[in-house]
């Protein structure tokens, strides 16, 4: 019970209390549209803090790890994607079409930004360069996400110039006012580093808020069974383990050291839920992104579990040098700012 009671993160349990909130009293007619407006703009001021905070010293540091970056974009846009193919064998028999959309959607995905640094922080990994391959998976995944969906999905997104740059306005621009403005914000988040991860867990509350309100109107809980949320379950955790034993194995065989192989490990291994849910309402028809984002959550559930476990494991084990060469303060600071 203590281990269950320690992996319940609170901010698991609320994305829980919105879905059920929002199954029972889901936003209508006007109210509907007031809660769309508000989490478009909620997600615009995550990214604004997200540029704000992103030192470019942190970034230009972090850049300079190249093969570090190479490998976990093609663990993010690559390995993802292809693991992706087998599934067509189980659309629609075991899964409906939707959520075999919504997998395919979820596979393409950038990594996230908190969690990637928090988990890495608290590992005693390379934070440096955590803090600019998560970032720039975001920035990359702007343009780079749309065009695979587009690529995977074909006829069931609605991929555009317009859809693309609508998702730029959201995330990309934001993110570079933050960082023009960032001398000027920086010093109030670091007196308020709490300020950020609410803006994140907000943020995204609402977005869920508002997408599954919308496909309870729909009748999202009749097209999908409790049997087929199940197996997205299953699927989605062999998707994440799969995909944390090919990053672990390849960084280690391509002789990173311990502090890159744990950024390898939590970089790419992530999917962002903050990026994930405004996509897919510029993406995918209203009726059905709801259906659409189910695999992505249940995903992002299991995914901060796993990976909290994973963190405290690497820290245990941490080798007397690593803390001697500096990486235990670091960390310790960044996993307070996170």
């Amino acid at each position: 019970m203590q281990r269950l009671r320690s992996s319940l993160d609170p901010f698991i349990l609320s994305l829980l209390a919105t879905v059920a909130i929002a199954s029972v009293l889901p936003a209508r007619g006007a109210g509907a549209r007031a809660f769309s407006d508000l989490s478009t703009a909620g997600i615009c001021l995550l990214f604004f803090l997200h540029g704000a905070r992103l030192s470019p010293r942190a970034a230009l540091d972090g850049m300079r790890q190249w093969r570090l970056h190479l490998l976990i974009f093609t663990l993010t846009f690559v390995v993802f994607p292809l693991l992706m193919l087998p599934l067509t064998l189980l659309e629609p028999g075991l899964i409906p079409h939707e959520l075999f959309v919504g997998l395919v959607f979820l596979s393409v995905l950038p990594s996230t930004v908190q969690s990637s640094i928090a988990f890495t922080s608290i590992a005693r990994g390379n934070v440096a360069a955590a803090v600019c391959s998560a970032s720039m998976s975001n920035l990359i995944g702007v343009v780079l996400s749309p065009l695979l969906v587009s690529v995977l999905l074909g006829a069931n997104a609605r991929v555009s110039g317009s859809s693309m740059l609508s998702v730029a306005a959201q995330l990309l621009l934001p993110f570079l006012a933050g960082q023009l403005l960032r001398s000027r914000i920086s010093p109030a988040l670091k007196r308020h580093p709490r300020a950020l991860a609410s803006v994140d867990r907000g943020s995204v509350l609402i977005v869920v808020y508002t997408a599954f309100g919308a496909g309870v109107v729909a009748g999202i809980w009749h097209r999908v069974s409790w049997q087929q949320l199940v197996a997205v379950g299953v699927i989605d955790v062999a998707l994440l383990a799969i995909v944390l034993t090919i990053s672990t194995v390849g960084a280690r065989m391509l002789g990173f050291d311990r502090g890159d192989r744990i950024a390898a490990v939590f970089c790419g291994s992530k999917k962002s839920l903050a990026s994930g849910l405004p996509m897919a309402t510029l993406l995918f028809p209203a009726a059905t992104v709801s259906t659409i984002v189910l695999p992505l959550m249940i995903f992002h559930q299991i995914q901060l579990i796993a990976c909290a476990a994973l963190s405290r494991r690497y820290a245990r084990r941490q080798a007397p040098e690593a803390l001697a060469d500096g990486a235990g303060p670091q960390a310790s600071a960044l996993a307070a700012a996170s």
